[in-house]
């Protein structure tokens, strides 16, 4: 494997100086800006008493700041740790807390964040780009006062050092931390080739980084040499605009994303001949939304299949595979097959033995980029792996007699309702074909007959008729299997979702299922 980050970013600053790395607004670095204001961060870190291993907070939208941290962290041994602006201050302390940050970075307007951030870890440095406190430091002084010399002297980096940890959505619980290590994030030829990216590749980042999407993708660009292009909240308007504006090649889009963006009145009307490649992943598709984006952008599509612990990617359906109306039109719902180096099986949940093709249990894979563990949870990690090595992923699915991974649902997500197993993807992929269904979650609520009652929660377009519950779960009749069709239906404004894209159904379950 390799080389890695930082050392690409270092060859691409020697060899191509001049060419544009990572824009935000109206402001670009080269790689070779990029390269020396890393090596400042770097200095300026280590300047501060941060040891090897040190996590280093981040409170930052998709832009200048966040790649320049990164590489930084990469630089110096430390452990970039991008937190979820979207916590509440008391959320952030306790993430912070776990983590253990040895100094929090910042930008202005997330300030209130970081001060609860340095709450509970008093004496760490607080550095904000914006208007500092007199115990705080100004990014931009900071950055310009350390020494442009390189960490490491332009010395080789190891894939097995610890270079991020991203905490996961927490959606069930405490949010836990990802570890993950230069190797575990190397993309490696064989998949940047397999997407196309190259030097000359513009990629549109528009995922905050605190995700593995948003992080990945652009690690993924500095790796190739590529120019990135951030947009530092989703707007889908602006996201089309700089779509155009710099003739972005390669874009990463959640399924809610696109659905944003194709619902756009002018949307085709708009100039998308550069762009080559469009990949998307993070929660399930309706093949209508994938129908219509494929339409409207007439580029290639590459779906990804993976979770935070697996660096964002274990299968891939190829650009090839997606042939709506060919005779191999069913892959569409499946989540492609594993990439060259990675392993990827079906096991029973409980014994973890080997599934054959087409039963369904749970998904288990190996690779480089499966991540060494947890930051601190022993049993947690005794659980994340089979005693011969796979990571659990906690995903329910089936392999083809091809080798084509169809994910069913997440295994806890599953509603047993008179004694069947029912995965809620289905029954959403169901409803979601009805021409007056904008969005859908299905989920389970309790039921003194039957256990659990099969439940939908549905979103209707604006401009649908008067539908009611029973036109639904008639719809579904003919879909799926009869004691899988909704037993309750709600209409609601909107959906619970995520930062990454995915249902809330604890939320839902809580809100609906009284």
């Amino acid at each position: 494997m390799g080389p890695y980050l930082p050392d690409t970013v270092r060859q691409h600053a020697v060899e191509r100086p001049d060419a544009p790395a990572v824009t935000e607004g109206e402001r670009t670095l080269t790689y070779a800006e990029l390269n020396e204001r890393s090596n400042r961060a770097a200095q300026a870190l280590l300047a501060a008493g941060l040891g090897e291993g040190a996590r280093v907070g981040c409170l930052a939208r998709p832009g200048i700041m966040s790649a320049e941290l990164l590489l930084a962290c990469g630089k110096a041994g430390l452990v970039a740790t991008p937190l979820n602006w979207r916590l509440t201050e008391r959320e952030l302390a306790a993430v912070a807390r776990d983590a253990e940050l040895g100094a929090v970075v910042t930008q202005g307007e997330f300030l209130p964040g970081a001060r609860a951030v340095r709450g509970v870890l008093p004496g760490i440095p607080l550095i904000v780009d914006g208007e500092p406190a007199p115990d705080e430091l100004a990014y931009e002084t900071w950055l310009t006062g350390a020494s442009d010399k390189d960490p490491l002297q332009g010395g080789a980096v190891h894939g097995d050092t610890v270079f991020l940890q991203l905490y996961t959505s927490g959606t069930t619980g405490l949010a836990k931390g990802v570890q993950l290590t230069l190797d575990n994030v190397d993309a490696g030829h064989s998949q940047l080739a397999e997407m196309g990216w190259s030097g000359r590749s513009v990629g549109l980042n528009a995922m905050p980084v605190f995700h593995i999407a948003g992080t990945g993708w652009l690690l993924t660009g500095l790796s190739a040499g590529a120019h990135t292009v951030t947009l530092p909240d989703l707007d889908p308007l602006r996201a089309v605009e700089l779509m155009e504006r710099h003739r972005v090649t390669h874009a990463f889009f959640v399924p809610a994303v696109l659905h944003l963006l194709t619902q756009l009145p002018d949307i085709r009307e708009r100039d998308f001949s550069a762009l080559e490649m469009i990949v998307y992943g993070a929660s399930p598709i309706t093949p209508t939304l994938l129908r219509r984006s494929m339409e409207i952008f007439g580029c290639g599509f590459l779906q990804k299949y993976g979770l935070t612990e697996t660096t964002g990617s274990a299968t891939r359906l190829l650009p090839s595979d997606h042939d709506p109306d060919g005779p191999r039109a069913h892959l569409l719902r499946s989540a492609g097959n594993a990439l060259p180096d990675i392993d990827v099986a079906v096991v029973d949940p409980v014994t973890a033995e080997p599934l054959a093709s087409g039963e369904v249990g749970e998904i288990v894979t190996r690779s480089h980029q499966v991540t060494p563990g947890y930051w601190q949870r022993p049993e947690d990690n005794a659980r994340l792996f089979t005693e011969d090595g796979w990571l659990r992923t906690g995903d329910a699915g089936y392999l083809d007699a091809d080798g084509y991974l169809f994910i069913t649902d997440r295994i806890k997500d599953m509603v047993i309702t008179g004694g069947e197993n029912v995965y809620p993807v289905e029954v959403e992929s169901a409803l979601a074909e009805h021409p007056d269904v904008c969005d859908v979650a299905v989920f389970g609520t309790p039921d003194e007959t039957w256990g659990e009652a099969v439940t939908a929660a549905v979103v209707l377009n604006a401009e649908a008729g008067d539908v009611t519950a029973d036109d639904l779960v008639e719809f579904t009749r003919t879909r799926i299997a009869s004691y899988k069709k909704p037993r309750i239906v709600h209409f609601v404004e909107e959906l619970p979702r995520n930062p990454s894209g995915k249902f809330l159904k604890r939320v839902l379950r809580e809100s609906l299922g009284r």
